[in-house]
Formats: structure tokens, C-alpha cells, sequence
């Protein structure tokens, strides 16, 4: 196995490196702590783990003082038995000299596939002269098991999909600076690709059946490698129904009961416990994505039924039955997976009268903010809704400000209620992630 390593290692430190599209997130090392990146499959993570080392080669890094890994390389399964220890065994083997004398940056990527990596990572943070980071694709690498385990060794951060701004810098285009008409004119033919592709790197720019042939690959991959494999299933045909029903519905309300019952339906007798428990392995995965109630009462919040979200809108599109999906809920999604990554907690909203208002955002500094989200105003009854639900939630909550998420249009009402701004998905995006 040392040899193997070794030659891995080794391989490594003589590639090139492809650093992709730049992505916002800035990770910043903490003297003492394992960085930590995590977020769905295919979402980029290693691509920024290059972006990360050709930062420190540009520093004047040495490559030897690199040791990248990733551990869904089948040549590293036999550290599943072996342990981990004999990775830093091959890297010293390599280079002797640079042992408690030199930093040595450790890059691991997948880590979550070796069984006992917190007990290896703890160790080396404490023994030996390195900066570590580490990716992965489950949210158990922020859960409080593993952060006792690492004792307090480790800061956290999430990874999404491209986001609109970054999926601009892709293209070569940059939303911030004046305005012109014809940045505008390029900012809305931007926004129309990235509705039609998603965020993803690897589908952009790829015609809509190839598209749609990697997105149905990443969903088996979650389902079966992130879902049935990982916590040992006995109904893998059962989730996979639960999944399909939750994407088809994304944007909707469900309770457990209804998920319980859809699944009786199907002849499938899986307990509630068990239904509750795919849910939270869903979220883990980075995959789907529970908003509740907006309620000062916990126990009541949770009483409610919840909304489902899926990681991506064009992920949605390319895997639903495509029965009950519309534009407004795919709309929905996009406007949630802006407002997810941006921090902070997000829940829909109910006034006293029963009105739904899509979300409230309540921000890292508790500001809340009401959004509604509607393919079109242009239907009078539909804006009427829109607009009435608004102003009664903001009457409640005492706020003077509210928006509504348009595909296209721009504007702004006043209303006894305060001000309701009206944005078109892009500029709203774009305000949400620059922010």
C-alpha cells in the first residue's frame, strides 16, 4: 500500500492543475483547525481544492510540500483496512528531511469514504508541522459527533453548485460596475442559459440530452453510493420512489404521514421512523432540502408541513416526471437555493388568515426578509395573491420592506403595508449573492 501511495503522491505533484471557473467561496485557514468543505456531488469541490493549491504554488510553495489525495480512487479502498496512518508514512518516506521541519499542506478530498479519518486527522493536526483541508459530500462532517471527536479541530465550510455570479465569471462576464444597456441585455441572456443549464460545472455549455444523461447519473450516484450504500437501506427501491416524489414535488408542501401513505401506495410498508430518517440522509447528501414553518414555537413549526427543495432547478427539470413541475416552482427552487447559500436560516411564512408568503429570510445579523416568488405578474388574480399576502405578513411582522421574485419583471408598489420591490430572477440573484 506504501508503494501505491507513494506513486500517487508522486503523480500528483507532477500534473497540471485545472483551476476551472473561480469560485466566491473563500475559505481561510485558522492556525490549529482542519479546513472543511463540504457540498453535493459534483459541485466543484475538488476544482477549488486546485484553485486553493495553485494559490500556494503562485506563493512559492514547493509541489513536494503539496500531499493531495482522493479517497474515492479505488487504488485507495484497501485503506478501508489498513488505516490511514501509512499515508503519512508514504509522504515522510518521500521526503524525510521535510519531517517537524517544514509546513506540509495536505489536501483530502472524499475523505468521508475511509472509515476513522477523524481519529487520523486529530492526530496529525496535533503531531505533525501541516495545514489540512478537507472536502467532502456529506453534512456529517459539520455534526457535533464528528466535531467532539476532532475536539473542536475543524472549521466548516458549504459548497453549492454554481451560483449565478460565479456561472458569469465563467463566461467571462462581470455583474458588478454601472450599468449600461448592453451589460443588462448580456446579464438577462446569461440569466436565460443558466435557467436552462443549472449550475453544476460539468453540464454547462452541454447540449440538453447530455445534460440531462450526467444529472440522472449524479441522482443514482446520491441515491446508491450516498443514500443505500452509506446507511446500509433494506428498501433501496423504496427511497428511490421517495426521491422521484420529492423532485417531482419540489416546491410543494409534505408531511411524513403523506410520504408514509405515497409510499403504502406503492406496496412498500416503511415505517414513518424510517421515512423521517431518508429525509435527513437526503439533506445530508446535499440533495433535498427542508424549509419549515416560520413560528417562535419549535414544537409547532415542526407540526407543520414543510416545503421540499431540490439542490438545483435544471437538476429538477432533467429528473422529474415533469407531471406536476412548473415554471413557478422551478422558479421557487432557484430563488431558495440563492437564498440557502447566502447564510442564515430560511422558512416560509403563513400569515393569521392563512395566507402563504414563499419565504422569510432571517439573516446571520436576525434581519428577516418576506420574498414571494411568481413566474408573472401579468395575471391580475395572481398578482392580487401575491400582493395581498405580502402586505398582511409584513403588517404582522412590522416590516416596511418586501419582495417579489418575477422572471422578468422590474418595478416597485407602494402599499399601506410599506414598500414591496418587484425584481426579475437575475437582478435578484444577483443582489442576494454579492450582497
Amino acid at each position: 500500500m506504501i508503494e501505491t501511495l507513494k506513486e500517487i503522491i508522486l503523480d500528483f505533484q507532477e500534473s497540471e492543475l485545472d483551476t476551472g471557473t473561480q469560485r466566491r467561496l473563500n475559505i481561510m485557514p485558522v492556525k490549529g483547525k482542519a479546513s472543511v468543505c463540504i457540498g453535493v456531488r459534483r459541485c466543484g469541490k475538488s476544482t477549488y481544492i486546485f484553485q486553493l493549491i495553485r494559490k500556494l504554488l503562485d506563493k512559492g510553495v514547493s509541489r513536494q510540500n503539496i500531499l493531495y489525495l482522493n479517497f474515492f480512487d479505488d487504488r485507495l479502498h484497501p485503506l478501508q483496512h489498513s488505516g490511514l496512518g501509512v499515508v503519512t508514512e508514504a509522504y515522510y518516506s518521500l521526503y524525510p528531511e521535510k519531517k517537524n521541519a517544514e509546513i506540509v499542506y495536505c489536501f483530502f478530498d472524499e475523505i468521508q469514504a475511509i472509515t476513522g479519518w477523524e481519529g487520523f486527522i486529530d492526530r496529525i493536526m496535533r503531531t505533525e508541522r501541516c495545514v489540512v483541508y478537507i472536502t467532502g459530500s456529506s453534512a456529517q462532517l459539520l455534526s457535533k459527533e464528528i466535531s467532539t471527536q476532532m475536539r473542536g479541530r475543524a472549521l466548516s465550510w458549504e459548497m453549492f453548485p454554481f451560483s449565478f455570479s460565479e456561472f458569469l465569471g465563467g463566461k467571462g462576464l462581470d455583474p458588478a460596475g454601472p450599468g449600461s444597456a448592453k451589460k443588462r441585455l448580456l446579464l438577462q441572456k446569461a440569466f436565460n442559459d443558466f435557467w436552462e443549464c443549472g449550475g453544476f460545472p460539468e453540464v454547462i455549455g452541454l447540449e440538453k440530452h447530455l445534460r440531462r444523461g450526467i444529472h440522472q447519473e449524479y441522482f443514482n450516484a446520491i441515491l446508491f453510493r450516498d443514500m443505500v450504500e452509506r446507511h446500509d437501506i433494506p428498501h433501496p427501491k423504496a427511497v428511490s420512489e421517495l426521491a422521484h416524489w420529492l423532485v417531482d414535488n419540489a416546491g410543494s408542501m409534505y408531511t411524513i404521514n403523506k410520504l408514509t401513505g405515497y409510499l403504502k401506495s406503492l406496496g412498500y410498508k416503511v415505517p414513518k421512523t424510517s421515512v423521517a430518517e431518508y429525509l435527513a440522509w437526503f439533506e445530508d447528501a446535499y440533495f433535498l432540502f427542508t424549509v419549515r414553518l416560520f413560528d417562535a414555537s419549535l414544537r409547532r413549526s415542526n407540526a407543520n408541513p414543510k416545503k421540499i427543495y431540490c439542490i438545483d432547478h435544471s437538476f429538477v427539470r432533467s429528473v422529474s416526471s415533469g407531471v406536476l413541475l412548473n415554471a413557478g416552482h422551478l422558479l421557487e427552487n432557484l430563488v431558495f437555493t440563492a437564498l440557502r447559500r447566502g447564510g442564515g436560516d430560511v422558512f416560509y411564512y403563513r400569515t393569521g388568515s392563512g395566507k402563504e408568503v414563499d419565504f422569510i429570510k432571517v439573516g446571520p445579523d436576525r434581519q428577516r426578509l418576506l420574498i414571494q416568488v411568481c413566474d408573472s405578474l401579468a395575471d391580475t388574480h395572481a398578482k392580487h395573491r401575491e400582493i395581498a399576502a405580502l402586505e398582511e405578513a409584513m403588517a404582522e411582522l412590522k416590516l416596511r420592506t418586501a419582495v417579489i421574485v418575477t422572471r422578468s419583471e422590474d418595478g416597485e408598489l407602494k402599499s399601506s403595508a410599506g414598500m414591496i420591490k418587484i425584481l426579475p430572477a437575475w437582478r435578484f440573484l444577483l443582489q442576494a449573492e454579492i450582497a
